[in-house]
């Protein structure tokens, strides 16, 4: 088995696969992976951002089908998940102390591989806690990237009945009182995957165990239940990115994806920031649930149509072009 990425029955890898290790400023390492369609020149490069909990490997079949697209991939595992470094002694709590340090990893990345290693233009495609990281981030990413398509961002939950200012109070008493490293809301207990009948998160059984294999056959890719730090975290960056402020700065066209039977985050949430920013759209997905990359085709075909009218929009003829 290749020591650099992971391969499981159903999940073959993208063409012409390659990556390494990148260490980010702070001593952190981080696993990336690029790839080009096969013996062609691609029309630009897309850069997927994660979700909580996610490696790479899940995204071979999305990096496939832009390849299809005659469009590049880079992806990399945020710090602390997937194949990248650790930050606890415990590597299965999910942990960062600022969500800063994820917009400081990506914009690292661009700098030390996308901008020299992949061809332009850039478009960003963003799941989850990857969404909210390219919206925090979006003041790098302006003069960098032409698109951004964010699927089931991450801007509330609809998993818990709080409302984000009230979970953070409670992680910020934790977080003072020293309890940062701990896991948050009893989740010591999470991580264990749910059988596909009670999973919250595809529809489509098959994907399902594709991925269930994937971290039973590199177990150390996986994690458990975030840190009272991570959650904290995250209520400061969703806080940050419903501010005015961040609101009038905004100008990266972005299309918002929602999954219409999400039970993770908050569709109205989403629905709120996209209403309010200028250089965006959303479209909702009737009957999905919150991986819409990993879903059904009935679904997941959708986002890919709505991906395909949406990033060739913003694609001129480079000046690369011969």
């Amino acid at each position: 088995m290749n020591e650099m990425f992971f391969d499981v029955p159903g999940n073959p890898r993208p063409d012409n696969l390659r990556g390494g290790h990148l260490e980010t400023r702070d001593g952190h390492r981080l696993r990336y992976a690029l790839s080009t369609p096969d013996e062609r020149k691609p029309s630009g490069t897309v850069v997927i951002l994660t979700g909580r909990n996610e490696a790479l490997e899940k995204y071979f079949e999305t990096m496939r089908d832009l390849g299809d697209r005659n469009l590049a991939s880079a992806i990399f595992d945020w710090r602390g998940q997937g194949g990248s470094g650790r930050m606890l002694r415990d590597p299965l709590r999910g942990h960062v102390r600022s969500f800063d340090d994820y917009a400081g990893d990506l914009d690292q990345f661009f700098t030390d591989v996308v901008l020299p290693d992949c061809r332009g233009p850039y478009f960003l495609l963003a799941h989850s806690t990857g969404a909210l990281v390219a919206l925090l981030a979006s003041s790098s990413l302006a003069n960098r990237v032409r698109r951004m398509v964010l699927v089931a961002p991450f801007l509330g939950t609809a998993a818990l009945p709080f409302s984000v200012r009230t979970i953070k109070r409670v992680m910020n008493a934790c977080y003072w009182m020293g309890a940062r490293g701990s896991y948050a809301f009893g989740s010591k207990r999470v991580g264990e995957i749910a059988p596909f009948a009670t999973n919250r998160l595809t529809t489509d059984v098959e994907r399902f165990r594709r991925n269930k294999l994937i971290y039973e056959t590199a177990p150390h890719l996986a994690l458990r239940g975030p840190t009272v730090s991570w959650v904290r975290a995250a209520c400061i960056g969703i806080e940050k990115v419903h501010e005015p402020a961040f609101i009038e700065s905004f100008h990266v066209p972005t299309l918002f994806v929602a999954a219409g039977a999400d039970e993770i985050v908050s569709n109205r949430a989403t629905e709120e920031l996209a209403a309010k920013l200028k250089t965006a759209s959303l479209i909702t997905i009737p009957g999905a649930r919150h991986e819409l990359l990993q879903e059904a085709d009935l679904y997941r075909e959708q986002l890919l149509a709505a991906f395909d009218a949406f990033v060739p929009g913003a694609i001129v003829e480079p000046e690369w072009a011969e």
